[in-house]
Protein backbone atom coordinates (compact mmCIF):
# COMPACT_ATOMS: atom_id res chain seq x y z
CA UNK A 1 0.00 0.00 0.00
CA UNK A 2 1.02 4.05 -0.55
CA UNK A 3 0.27 5.53 2.61
CA UNK A 4 0.18 9.05 3.34
CA UNK A 5 0.86 9.94 7.21
CA UNK A 6 -0.05 13.17 8.40
CA UNK A 7 0.86 14.63 11.95
CA UNK A 8 2.59 16.83 14.20
CA UNK A 9 6.16 16.47 14.58
CA UNK A 10 6.48 17.19 18.00
CA UNK A 11 7.66 14.49 21.17
CA UNK A 12 3.85 14.28 21.87
CA UNK A 13 2.43 10.89 21.94
CA UNK A 14 0.24 11.60 18.79
CA UNK A 15 3.55 12.37 16.90
CA UNK A 16 5.16 9.32 18.44
CA UNK A 17 2.70 7.02 17.39
CA UNK A 18 2.37 8.51 13.95
CA UNK A 19 5.65 8.41 13.50
CA UNK A 20 6.97 4.68 14.80
CA UNK A 21 3.78 3.36 12.93
CA UNK A 22 5.05 4.67 9.50
CA UNK A 23 8.35 3.24 10.43
CA UNK A 24 6.83 -0.06 10.88
CA UNK A 25 4.78 0.34 7.74
CA UNK A 26 7.19 0.46 5.65
CA UNK A 27 9.19 -2.22 7.65
CA UNK A 28 7.00 -4.32 6.32
CA UNK A 29 7.40 -2.97 2.93
CA UNK A 30 4.40 -0.60 2.64
CA UNK A 31 4.97 3.05 1.06
CA UNK A 32 4.96 5.34 3.53
CA UNK A 33 4.88 9.73 2.95
CA UNK A 34 5.08 11.62 6.06
CA UNK A 35 3.46 14.54 5.57
CA UNK A 36 4.11 17.74 8.19
CA UNK A 37 5.53 21.57 9.03
CA UNK A 38 8.58 20.12 9.87
CA UNK A 39 10.59 16.60 10.05
CA UNK A 40 9.01 14.05 13.10
CA UNK A 41 11.11 14.20 16.00
CA UNK A 42 11.46 10.35 15.80
CA UNK A 43 11.82 9.87 12.10
CA UNK A 44 15.65 9.51 12.67
CA UNK A 45 16.42 7.40 9.38
CA UNK A 46 14.96 6.70 5.90
CA UNK A 47 14.88 3.99 3.89
CA UNK A 48 13.87 3.12 0.70
CA UNK A 49 9.79 2.88 1.70
CA UNK A 50 9.93 6.40 3.73
CA UNK A 51 9.37 9.59 2.17
CA UNK A 52 9.24 12.94 4.09
CA UNK A 53 6.94 16.07 2.29
CA UNK A 54 7.24 19.45 4.69
CA UNK A 55 4.63 21.68 4.27
CA UNK A 56 5.52 25.30 4.36
CA UNK A 57 3.47 28.43 4.39
CA UNK A 58 3.19 31.21 2.47
CA UNK A 59 3.27 34.24 4.81
CA UNK A 60 1.69 37.62 3.41
CA UNK A 61 1.02 40.85 5.35
CA UNK A 62 -2.76 40.12 5.16
CA UNK A 63 -2.54 37.40 6.76
CA UNK A 64 -2.27 37.91 10.97
CA UNK A 65 -2.52 33.76 11.54
CA UNK A 66 -1.28 31.58 8.73
CA UNK A 67 -3.42 29.44 6.84
CA UNK A 68 -1.91 26.19 7.42
CA UNK A 69 -4.88 24.14 6.92
CA UNK A 70 -5.19 25.42 3.69
CA UNK A 71 -1.59 24.88 2.56
CA UNK A 72 -1.77 21.47 4.31
CA UNK A 73 -5.20 20.82 2.59
CA UNK A 74 -2.62 21.63 -0.52
CA UNK A 75 0.12 19.60 -0.04
CA UNK A 76 -1.57 16.43 0.60
CA UNK A 77 -3.70 16.81 -3.20
CA UNK A 78 -0.21 17.23 -4.35
CA UNK A 79 0.98 14.19 -2.70
CA UNK A 80 -1.71 12.52 -3.50
CA UNK A 81 -1.00 13.17 -7.08
CA UNK A 82 2.70 12.99 -7.59
CA UNK A 83 2.96 9.68 -5.04
CA UNK A 84 -0.18 8.05 -5.77
CA UNK A 85 -1.12 7.56 -2.63
CA UNK A 86 -3.97 4.81 -2.00
CA UNK A 87 -5.02 6.43 1.56
CA UNK A 88 -4.53 9.10 3.82
CA UNK A 89 -4.09 8.57 7.83
CA UNK A 90 -4.41 11.73 9.66
CA UNK A 91 -3.45 11.78 13.11
CA UNK A 92 -4.95 14.46 16.08
CA UNK A 93 -8.32 15.78 14.63
CA UNK A 94 -7.17 19.21 14.89
CA UNK A 95 -6.56 20.58 11.59
CA UNK A 96 -5.15 17.20 10.37
CA UNK A 97 -8.95 15.83 9.61
CA UNK A 98 -10.77 18.84 7.96
CA UNK A 99 -7.83 19.65 6.26
CA UNK A 100 -7.79 15.77 4.85
CA UNK A 101 -11.26 15.97 3.90
CA UNK A 102 -11.07 19.24 2.13
CA UNK A 103 -8.48 17.60 -0.11
CA UNK A 104 -10.75 14.43 -0.37
CA UNK A 105 -13.23 16.89 -1.87
CA UNK A 106 -10.56 18.06 -4.12
CA UNK A 107 -9.57 15.21 -5.21
CA UNK A 108 -12.82 13.65 -5.95
CA UNK A 109 -13.35 16.36 -8.42
CA UNK A 110 -10.42 14.64 -10.65
CA UNK A 111 -11.99 11.04 -10.23
CA UNK A 112 -9.73 10.28 -7.34
CA UNK A 113 -10.91 8.66 -4.31
CA UNK A 114 -9.10 9.23 -1.71
CA UNK A 115 -9.96 7.34 1.97
CA UNK A 116 -9.58 8.77 4.86
CA UNK A 117 -8.66 7.25 8.22
CA UNK A 118 -8.85 9.78 10.99
CA UNK A 119 -7.27 8.45 14.73
CA UNK A 120 -7.69 10.74 17.75
CA UNK A 121 -5.38 11.10 20.53
CA UNK A 122 -6.44 12.51 23.52
CA UNK A 123 -6.49 16.41 23.66
CA UNK A 124 -8.10 16.69 20.30
CA UNK A 125 -11.22 15.65 22.15
CA UNK A 126 -10.45 16.14 26.09
CA UNK A 127 -9.20 19.70 25.31
CA UNK A 128 -8.77 21.38 22.22
CA UNK A 129 -11.66 20.14 20.51
CA UNK A 130 -14.20 20.84 22.91
CA UNK A 131 -13.58 24.68 22.30
CA UNK A 132 -16.76 26.11 21.13
CA UNK A 133 -15.30 27.48 17.96
CA UNK A 134 -13.69 24.19 16.97
CA UNK A 135 -16.64 21.32 18.22
CA UNK A 136 -18.74 21.72 14.61
CA UNK A 137 -15.57 20.94 12.77
CA UNK A 138 -14.22 18.47 15.22
CA UNK A 139 -17.94 16.54 14.81
CA UNK A 140 -17.75 16.76 11.37
CA UNK A 141 -14.68 15.64 10.39
CA UNK A 142 -15.29 12.61 12.45
CA UNK A 143 -18.84 11.74 11.02
CA UNK A 144 -17.11 12.36 7.35
CA UNK A 145 -14.12 10.52 7.78
CA UNK A 146 -14.22 7.02 6.03
CA UNK A 147 -12.72 5.32 9.74
CA UNK A 148 -12.31 6.62 12.86
CA UNK A 149 -10.20 5.77 15.68
CA UNK A 150 -9.32 6.08 19.13
CA UNK A 151 -6.00 5.39 21.37
CA UNK A 152 -8.18 4.07 24.51
CA UNK A 153 -12.31 2.69 25.16
CA UNK A 154 -12.10 5.99 27.50
CA UNK A 155 -11.26 8.50 24.78
CA UNK A 156 -14.07 6.86 22.54
CA UNK A 157 -16.77 7.32 25.09
CA UNK A 158 -15.23 11.30 25.78
CA UNK A 159 -15.61 11.38 22.09
CA UNK A 160 -19.38 10.25 22.19
CA UNK A 161 -19.84 12.52 24.87
CA UNK A 162 -18.90 15.76 23.91
CA UNK A 163 -19.29 14.97 20.13
CA UNK A 164 -21.57 14.79 17.93
CA UNK A 165 -20.85 11.34 16.72
CA UNK A 166 -23.10 9.19 14.73
CA UNK A 167 -20.74 6.79 13.28
CA UNK A 168 -18.74 4.04 14.50
CA UNK A 169 -15.27 4.40 16.54
CA UNK A 170 -12.78 1.46 16.43
CA UNK A 171 -10.21 1.39 19.37
CA UNK A 172 -6.70 0.50 18.38
CA UNK A 173 -4.76 1.09 21.23
CA UNK A 174 -1.00 2.75 21.29
CA UNK A 175 1.50 0.14 20.85
CA UNK A 176 5.08 -0.61 22.00
CA UNK A 177 7.98 -1.83 19.80
CA UNK A 178 10.04 -4.09 21.99
CA UNK A 179 13.41 -3.78 19.52
CA UNK A 180 13.73 -0.37 20.98
CA UNK A 181 11.88 -0.62 24.60
CA UNK A 182 12.88 -2.86 26.95
CA UNK A 183 15.25 -3.39 29.54
CA UNK A 184 18.53 -2.46 28.59
CA UNK A 185 21.53 -3.76 30.80
CA UNK A 186 22.93 -0.04 32.20
CA UNK A 187 24.24 -1.58 35.35
CA UNK A 188 27.02 1.34 35.30
CA UNK A 189 24.73 4.08 34.59
CA UNK A 190 22.80 3.44 37.74
CA UNK A 191 26.15 2.94 39.54
CA UNK A 192 26.62 6.24 38.46
CA UNK A 193 23.28 7.83 39.60
CA UNK A 194 22.97 6.08 42.56
CA UNK A 195 26.41 5.54 43.77
CA UNK A 196 24.96 4.45 47.47
CA UNK A 197 22.31 2.37 46.13
CA UNK A 198 19.49 5.22 45.90
CA UNK A 199 16.18 3.83 44.22
CA UNK A 200 15.14 6.05 41.30
CA UNK A 201 12.49 7.03 40.16
CA UNK A 202 11.23 8.57 37.00
CA UNK A 203 8.84 10.99 34.96
CA UNK A 204 8.93 12.25 31.22
CA UNK A 205 6.10 14.28 29.61
CA UNK A 206 6.08 17.62 28.11
CA UNK A 207 5.85 19.65 31.15
CA UNK A 208 2.31 21.14 30.82
CA UNK A 209 -0.27 21.84 33.43
CA UNK A 210 -2.19 18.81 32.55
CA UNK A 211 0.88 16.46 33.65
CA UNK A 212 0.99 17.63 37.08
CA UNK A 213 4.63 17.50 37.44
CA UNK A 214 4.68 19.52 40.72
CA UNK A 215 2.41 16.51 41.80
CA UNK A 216 5.62 14.13 40.86
CA UNK A 217 7.98 16.09 43.07
CA UNK A 218 5.51 16.42 45.94
CA UNK A 219 5.32 12.52 45.87
CA UNK A 220 9.07 12.08 45.93
CA UNK A 221 9.81 14.26 48.87
CA UNK A 222 7.23 12.17 50.45
CA UNK A 223 9.70 9.25 49.54
CA UNK A 224 12.59 11.22 50.12
CA UNK A 225 11.73 11.10 54.20
CA UNK A 226 11.68 7.55 54.09
CA UNK A 227 14.26 6.32 51.78
CA UNK A 228 17.40 7.41 50.00
CA UNK A 229 16.43 7.77 46.40
CA UNK A 230 17.19 9.54 42.86
CA UNK A 231 14.23 11.87 40.78
CA UNK A 232 14.75 11.55 37.08
CA UNK A 233 13.02 14.34 34.97
CA UNK A 234 12.62 13.62 31.34
CA UNK A 235 11.25 16.35 29.03
CA UNK A 236 10.44 20.05 28.53
CA UNK A 237 8.13 22.58 28.65
CA UNK A 238 6.17 25.35 29.92
CA UNK A 239 6.10 24.47 33.47
CA UNK A 240 9.45 23.73 33.98
CA UNK A 241 11.03 26.90 35.28
CA UNK A 242 7.88 26.73 37.95
CA UNK A 243 9.18 23.14 38.47
CA UNK A 244 12.29 24.45 39.51
CA UNK A 245 10.92 26.52 42.09
CA UNK A 246 9.20 23.95 43.66
CA UNK A 247 12.13 21.89 43.83
CA UNK A 248 14.01 24.59 45.70
CA UNK A 249 11.03 25.21 47.89
CA UNK A 250 10.62 21.30 48.50
CA UNK A 251 15.34 21.07 49.14
CA UNK A 252 15.15 18.34 46.73
CA UNK A 253 17.54 19.76 44.32
CA UNK A 254 20.12 17.60 44.85
CA UNK A 255 18.45 14.48 44.21
CA UNK A 256 16.83 15.23 41.62
CA UNK A 257 18.52 15.55 37.78
CA UNK A 258 16.42 17.72 34.98
CA UNK A 259 17.69 15.85 32.17
CA UNK A 260 15.30 17.66 29.67
CA UNK A 261 14.56 15.87 26.07
CA UNK A 262 16.27 12.66 25.24
CA UNK A 263 16.00 10.36 22.62
CA UNK A 264 17.12 6.74 24.08
CA UNK A 265 14.59 7.25 26.86
CA UNK A 266 14.61 3.61 27.02
CA UNK A 267 18.36 3.28 28.32
CA UNK A 268 17.14 5.99 31.37
CA UNK A 269 13.82 3.96 31.55
CA UNK A 270 16.01 0.70 31.96
CA UNK A 271 17.68 2.11 35.63
CA UNK A 272 14.43 3.16 37.27
CA UNK A 273 12.79 1.42 40.27
CA UNK A 274 9.57 3.15 39.78
CA UNK A 275 7.85 5.75 37.10
CA UNK A 276 5.55 8.25 37.97
CA UNK A 277 2.50 9.92 36.45
CA UNK A 278 0.05 11.51 38.09
CA UNK A 279 -1.41 13.27 34.63
CA UNK A 280 -4.83 15.31 35.19
CA UNK A 281 -5.98 13.42 32.40
CA UNK A 282 -4.41 10.44 29.83
CA UNK A 283 -5.92 9.32 26.59
CA UNK A 284 -3.90 6.10 27.21
CA UNK A 285 -0.65 6.29 29.22
CA UNK A 286 2.26 6.00 26.37
CA UNK A 287 5.20 7.02 28.60
CA UNK A 288 3.53 4.52 31.27
CA UNK A 289 3.23 1.97 28.74
CA UNK A 290 6.91 2.43 27.57
CA UNK A 291 8.46 2.46 31.55
CA UNK A 292 6.11 -0.96 31.54
CA UNK A 293 8.07 -2.48 28.70
CA UNK A 294 11.29 -1.34 30.34
CA UNK A 295 10.18 -3.62 33.75
CA UNK A 296 9.50 -0.65 35.91
CA UNK A 297 6.01 -0.50 37.54
CA UNK A 298 3.83 2.69 37.78
CA UNK A 299 2.42 5.05 40.08
CA UNK A 300 -0.42 6.61 38.34
CA UNK A 301 -3.63 8.56 38.87
CA UNK A 302 -6.74 7.19 37.95
CA UNK A 303 -7.28 8.76 35.13
CA UNK A 304 -8.70 8.57 30.87
CA UNK A 305 -7.33 5.60 29.71
CA UNK A 306 -4.50 4.71 32.45
CA UNK A 307 -6.66 2.08 34.24
CA UNK A 308 -6.47 0.10 30.98
CA UNK A 309 -2.50 0.38 31.06
CA UNK A 310 -1.56 0.55 34.44
CA UNK A 311 -3.68 -2.04 36.23
CA UNK A 312 -4.24 -1.22 39.84
CA UNK A 313 -2.30 -3.99 41.78
CA UNK A 314 -0.63 -5.27 39.51
CA UNK A 315 1.52 -3.35 37.11
CA UNK A 316 1.62 -0.82 39.97
CA UNK A 317 -1.10 1.41 41.66
CA UNK A 318 -3.53 3.74 40.66
CA UNK A 319 -4.58 6.83 42.87
CA UNK A 320 -7.25 9.44 42.23
CA UNK A 321 -6.07 12.84 40.76
CA UNK A 322 -4.04 15.00 43.35
CA UNK A 323 -3.51 12.23 45.90
CA UNK A 324 -0.56 12.51 46.75
CA UNK A 325 -0.42 10.81 50.01
CA UNK A 326 -1.57 7.51 48.28
CA UNK A 327 0.76 7.79 45.59
CA UNK A 328 3.95 7.88 48.22
CA UNK A 329 2.24 5.25 50.13
CA UNK A 330 1.99 2.75 46.99
CA UNK A 331 5.61 3.80 46.14
CA UNK A 332 7.32 3.18 49.53
CA UNK A 333 5.84 0.11 49.19
CA UNK A 334 7.24 -0.92 46.82
CA UNK A 335 10.93 0.60 47.20
CA UNK A 336 11.11 -0.91 50.42
CA UNK A 337 9.69 -4.76 49.09
CA UNK A 338 12.10 -5.43 46.88
CA UNK A 339 10.51 -9.08 46.23
CA UNK A 340 7.38 -7.39 45.72
CA UNK A 341 9.00 -5.01 43.20
CA UNK A 342 10.53 -7.87 41.22
CA UNK A 343 6.63 -9.07 41.26
CA UNK A 344 5.40 -6.31 39.93
CA UNK A 345 8.48 -5.52 37.44
CA UNK A 346 7.44 -9.02 35.82
CA UNK A 347 3.83 -8.10 35.71
CA UNK A 348 4.29 -5.00 34.29
CA UNK A 349 6.47 -6.73 31.47
CA UNK A 350 3.72 -8.98 30.64
CA UNK A 351 0.64 -6.40 30.99
CA UNK A 352 3.15 -4.36 27.93
CA UNK A 353 3.34 -6.95 25.80
CA UNK A 354 -0.63 -7.22 25.32
CA UNK A 355 0.58 -3.86 23.26
CA UNK A 356 3.09 -5.28 21.08
CA UNK A 357 3.22 -3.71 18.01
CA UNK A 358 3.32 -6.64 15.68
CA UNK A 359 -0.05 -6.61 17.17
CA UNK A 360 -1.33 -3.45 16.73
CA UNK A 361 0.05 -3.10 13.31
CA UNK A 362 -2.04 -5.61 12.09
CA UNK A 363 -5.30 -4.11 13.37
CA UNK A 364 -3.81 -0.89 11.33
CA UNK A 365 -3.09 -3.44 7.88
CA UNK A 366 -6.96 -4.54 8.17
CA UNK A 367 -8.65 -0.91 8.57
CA UNK A 368 -6.67 0.17 5.62
CA UNK A 369 -7.68 -2.77 3.56
CA UNK A 370 -11.59 -2.04 4.40
CA UNK A 371 -11.09 1.65 3.59
CA UNK A 372 -9.74 1.10 0.43
CA UNK A 373 -12.84 -1.23 -0.64
CA UNK A 374 -15.37 0.84 0.34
Amino acid sequence: MRIGIVLYPTFGGSGVLATELGKALAAKGHEVHFISYNQPARLDFFSPGIFYHEVSIPQYPLFEYAPYETALAGKMVDIVRSAHLELLHVHYAIPHASAALMAKAILAQDHIQIPVITTLHGTDITLVGRESSYEPVVSWSINQSDIVTAVSQSLKEDTYKHFHVTREIEVVPNFIDFDRFSKKPKDHFKKAISPNGEKVLVHTSNFRKVKRVGDVLQVFRKVLDQIPARLLLIGDGPERSHIEGLCRDLQTCEQVSFLGKQEAVEEILSIGDLFLLPSQTESFGLAALEAMACEVPVISSNAGGLPEVNLDGVTGFLAEVGDIDRMAEKALYLLQNESELQTFRAQALAQAQRFDLANILIQYETLYQQAMKR
